[in-house]
């Protein structure tokens, strides 16, 4: 039986993987900030809640507590939770605004990673999979061709930039354990006022497949749901 965690799970991209990896036979322990929202989604999906604020050092550990003292074991972290930040003219951006948005896309991937190592090793074949996005690819953003070269989101983008880096270089680090980032692509969810063209199934194709790959598939790498992506 694989055991996954996911943060953000109660809507959108986090609760589909839910869904489905549930369907695919997973154990999983839904992350959300809400408590009762997060509890609902668990109960409409048949997974066990778990209240984790990714922005919160102390909520953090008491969520790597709680599974550790009921499950024991986490064979899959799925770190989704995001934000997308102030939208509007970037001239007007802050440092508060800056801080709020990576404090949820990447600091609170650190968070979250740090607390629930010790679970992933007992695991015989741990898996961590960030959710970021095209929107941090340097290559992608500047290929005329890809919708991403027409956005202009200054703090979703630099944070999602830095999430694909930090995977690398825990991919380097965490021999034991494959890391790997998936962008879900353009997809209709909250982040977006639901524009984007791909369902949330869609969205999510690449997160599952990460997530149920066979021992020994390769770590350190960015996919879509179409396979892989260039770093660049």
């Amino acid at each position: 039986m694989t055991t996954t965690f996911i943060t953000g799970a109660n809507k959108g991209l986090g609760h589909e993987t839910a869904r489905r990896l549930i369907a695919l036979g997973h154990t999983v322990i839904l992350g959300a900030r809400n408590p009762e929202r997060g509890a609902a989604a668990a109960a409409t999906l048949g997974a066990r809640f778990v209240r984790i604020d990714v922005t919160d050092d102390a909520s953090v550990a008491a969520a790597a507590a709680d599974v550790a003292e009921h499950e024991g074991v986490v064979d899959v972290l799925v770190n989704n939770a995001g934000v997308s930040g102030p939208h509007g003219d970037p001239g007007e951006l802050t440092g508060a605004d800056a801080l709020s948005v990576i404090d949820v896309n990447l600091f609170g991937v650190v968070r979250t990673t740090t607390a629930f190592l010790p679970l992933l090793r007992r695991s015989p074949d741990p898996v961590i999979i960030n959710v970021s996005s095209g929107l941090g690819s340097l290559a992608i953003t500047h290929d005329p061709a890809r919708v991403e070269s027409s956005v202009i989101a200054p703090l979703y983008t630099a944070s999602k930039a830095a999430l694909t880096m930090l995977t690398t270089q825990y991919a380097k680090a965490f021999k034991d354990i494959r890391v790997n980032a998936a962008d879900p692509g353009y997809t209709a969810t909250d982040l977006n006022g639901h524009s984007g063209p791909q369902t949330v199934t869609e969205g999510t194709d690449a997160i599952v497949r990460l997530a149920t790959e066979r021992p020994g598939a390769a770590s350190g790498r960015f996919m879509d749901r179409h396979g892989t992506i260039d770093w660049s």
